[in-house]
């Protein structure tokens, strides 16, 4: 008898994930913080080399969102002030232990917020939703430079570090020298992140690591005081990424180049091009407010929660079941 019509969620786990929106949603209600809906299906997509979408087809293109984020900053420029939304997002090829194409993500954007604001509050959600669940939830953060986790981890500064001595050393991690010759300098950084550092990270309390370097900045303002780096930051959990967060970019000439920056890196990387969203740059002209803006994962803090060590356990229906 085929068993593929079951769900890979126990009963429990469903439990456990209702009960963890309810208080995501009770988190922001305190803070007066708005729930908000925007489209799934979208005629623009994100243009970040490291994430494809998935296409509709129809009469015209439309993309399922991988984040409702240039939609909450339309809001944002209209006046809506501090907003939160939990939606399912789509984003093509990501299948693993972490990965389903489909997952729910927690996306707030905080008006007049900073870096340590925004870093504080979503440490803050993720202990309040791993507090039945996580062992290390209730104790200190740990706020962790980029630079200096390079330096404590490998010994080495990924800002300053020759490329003649990055990719032996991600040979030497694992990485096939083929692949390594072939590679940007952020792709090796990004490596050595997912396999040396990032696995290490949140493993006695929460870790955010901090101020990426400016070519990793998306959609992030640089640092006034360290042009070098972004004002971005991830949240770890026993070795596992949680959030990304950024202070908001909001000059349009600056999000038009990044636009640019991105489809001539696709470009090189053989991958689909991408317009610019326009609608997200007349916004910024507008005049987006500034803010600070989180996406979280919110199916890995769920298995973090159910002490499971796969996403399959805490959704109903994974890709190849749905």
């Amino acid at each position: 008898m085929n068993d593929g019509w079951r769900p890979s969620a126990g009963i429990d786990a469903l439990r456990l994930r209702a009960r963890l929106l309810e208080r995501v949603r009770e988190y922001f209600r305190v803070r007066d913080v708005l729930e908000v809906e925007t489209p799934v299906a979208v005629a623009r997509t994100v243009s970040d080399p490291q994430i494809e979408s998935l296409q509709l087809t129809g009469d015209a293109p439309r993309y399922l969102h991988t984040s409702p984020e240039y939609a909450m900053k339309r809001l944002l420029a209209a006046g809506s002030g501090d907003v939160f939304q939990v939606c399912k997002v789509f984003r093509a090829g990501e299948r693993s232990a972490l990965h389903n194409p489909e997952f729910t993500m927690i996306e707030w954007y905080r008006v007049e917020m900073d870096l340590p604001g925004i870093m504080a509050e979503t440490a803050g959600l993720a202990a309040l939703l791993l507090a039945d669940g996580w062992p290390h939830a209730g104790l200190p953060v740990e706020y962790l430079d980029y630079q200096a986790a390079f330096r404590r981890e490998l010994q080495i500064d990924p800002l300053e570090v020759p490329m003649a001595v990055l990719a032996p050393l991600c040979v030497k991690h694992g990485l096939a020298a083929g692949s390594a010759a072939d590679a940007s300098r952020d792709q090796l950084l990004d490596f050595l992140v997912a396999t040396q550092i990032g696995p290490n990270l949140g493993r006695h309390g929460l870790t955010c690591l901090h101020h990426y370097p400016a070519s990793q900045a998306a959609l992030a303002q640089l640092d006034a005081g360290d042009a070098r780096t972004a004002l971005r930051f991830e949240l770890y959990a026993a070795g596992v990424e949680l959030a990304n967060g950024y202070v908001e970019l909001a000059d349009p000439g600056e999000q038009a180049r990044r636009f640019v920056l991105d489809r001539q890196l696709r470009q090189v990387r053989g991958l689909a091009s991408i317009d610019a969203d326009e609608r997200l740059l007349a916004a910024l002209q507008a005049g987006l407010p500034p803010c600070a803006g989180v996406a979280l994962g919110f199916d890995r803090v769920a298995m973090l929660a159910a002490g499971a060590t796969r996403i399959d356990a805490v959704l109903a229906f994974p890709w190849e079941r749905a």
